[in-house]
């Protein structure tokens, strides 16, 4: 394929703008709909400020039409009854369509989102179909159960699909997000309901579409659009949905335990906030690719990540020659336009959001941190939400910006005297998600890793990806895992049915 240059890419982003035009509907019943309402809301591209699109505002009306013709869907058996072979081959259709629309999905989510465009489509929509991909793959390989019982019985232990399933997924990785809830869900035998963040909602109306011409039923996969606080917590109660899964804040994740317990006792998938502990070691010897590393790490996708490694740990007599490395990187991650393949670092998602990052520059010097390089805006001539890229020094780790969420290109440095400081210093915090940990010691490594409460350990290297491997948190990150084979247990009830034959017992 020929690499597209940054006038290629705008001259696609003006036709993506000009054909939003006529509005972005929700995908119910495999029809574009309104909302019931006829409400709309503007969705605003953070790359420039302008307008891209009136996107249908769904409310709780919608959310009964979707949960109507999706438990329909699921009780005539259009798409739970079929084979896992037949499922498999839709799947992996659906996964041939998003590779031949690359180029347009990646728009969407630049537009949408403000990542640069090389990264939404080298890493996003590769990510996205190599999802659906694998899941189409995984699930005719899947076996029921027979149960070591007495010879006078036959017990099965049988998987069968929860029913109806609401994704509720964020902004900074709109597709890939949905991808991992909706490819297992979809795989099991389940109908969806994709509810995307208001942010960047465009890329999931266009996913549905794509799966429709796939082959997936009418009714399976739905896309409802509109507030989080609205549609999220009408799905959130609904008695008909069987189970919600989503990813974004803890804080919401907690709504949606209560709106849980408040209706039906839906399951719940939550993959919620991290605050990461990275941990440099003097043990390592090539400190500058542990810093490297970190700080690419750090600013990837404006540091709008549940994983990013925004707490650097790193043992003191080290920290001059780690700072001087992380200085030199952030200089890379200026932020650019988007559309330029060769950006690195684009918009953060909107303006609120920027606002709420930048004030972490003040809370670090009001704590009494260093900030030694970043803090302020950037491209304010483009009319963009753009942020620098920003190192706190000398922090420590009671301070807000080791404790809280910032979700932006912030990375905090907080130096240790001892292996056993820099475990505690990790396990500080209420989030549990990512962690890592660079020595060169075997045994220093099993013990650290051992003793870190994350779902993710990387020991000499970050942000590693592999759809083979669970991925998920500890403490307030959340429940359950996304990813490899363990994430279809959370779309699926057990069954045991228990056959005598033998006559009476």
């Amino acid at each position: 394929m020929t690499e597209l240059s940054k006038a290629d890419w705008h001259a696609k982003a003006e036709q993506i703008r000009n054909a939003a035009q006529a509005g972005a509907k929700m995908i119910i019943n495999g029809r574009k709909v309104d909302a019931a309402s006829g409400r709309t809301f503007t969705s605003i591209s953070p790359i420039d400020g302008r307008p891209l699109a009136q996107v249908a505002c769904g409310a709780e009306e919608d959310v009964n039409r979707a949960v109507q013709v999706a438990r329909a869907a699921f009780e005539d058996g259009r798409w739970a009854s079929r084979p896992p072979a037949e499922r498999k081959l839709v799947l992996r259709r659906f996964a041939d369509l998003i590779r031949a629309h690359r180029e347009e999905l990646a728009l969407l989510e630049t537009l949408d989102m403000g990542k640069p465009i090389a990264d939404s489509t080298s890493i996003d929509v590769r990510a996205v179909s190599n999802c659906f991909d694998w899941y189409g793959e995984a699930i005719d390989k899947i076996y029921d159960e027979i149960a070591p019982t007495a010879a006078s019985a036959v017990a099965m232990v049988t998987k069968e699909p929860l029913g109806v399933v609401a994704a509720v997924v964020p902004w900074n990785f709109p597709m890939l997000m949905a991808a991992w809830k909706v490819a297992p869900a979809l795989a099991t035998g389940n109908s969806v309901i994709l509810k995307p963040a208001e942010q960047s909602p465009l890329s999931a109306i266009r996913l549905a579409e794509l799966a429709l011409e796939a082959g997936i039923p009418e009714g399976v996969f739905n896309v409802v659009t509109g507030d989080g606080p609205e549609v999220g917590r009408a799905l959130g109660l609904h008695m008909d949905v069987d189970g919600l899964f989503f990813t974004g804040s803890t804080q919401v994740g907690k709504y949606f335990m209560e709106y849980s317990a408040q209706s039906n006792l839906k399951r719940l998938g939550l993959e919620l906030g991290g605050k990461s502990p990275n941990i440099i070691l003097s043990s390592y010897r090539d400190t500058k690719h542990a810093a490297s590393t970190s700080a690419h790490s750090a600013f990837f996708n404006q540091g709008e990540m549940c994983t990013c490694p925004s707490r650097l740990i790193v043992e003191r007599s080290i920290q001059d020659e780690v700072v001087e490395t992380l200085l030199t990187i952030s200089r890379s991650y200026a932020p650019g336009d988007p559309l330029d393949p060769e950006t690195s670092m684009g918009a953060l998602v909107n303006e609120s959001h920027a606002n709420r990052v930048l004030a972490f520059t003040d809370h670090a010097r009001t704590d009494g941190a260093d900030v030694i390089t970043g803090g302020k805006r950037a491209r304010t001539e483009s009319g963009g939400s753009y942020v620098e890229p920003t190192i706190f020094n000398n922090a420590t780790n009671d301070m807000r910006i080791a404790q809280e969420e910032i979700f932006g290109p912030m990375l905090t440095v907080i130096p240790v005297d001892s292996v056993e400081e820099a475990i505690k210093t990790a396990n500080d915090s209420c989030y549990g998600l990512a962690s890592a940990v660079w020595t060169d010691d075997l045994a220093t490594a099993h013990r650290v890793s051992k003793s870190i409460r994350a779902g993710l350990v990387y020991v000499n290297c970050y942000d590693c990806d592999d759809m083979t491997t669970p991925f998920g948190g500890f403490k307030e990150s959340g429940i359950g895992r996304d990813k490899s084979l363990h994430a279809l247990d959370k779309y699926v009830e057990l069954k045991t049915t228990w056959m005598n034959i033998e006559g009476r017992p």
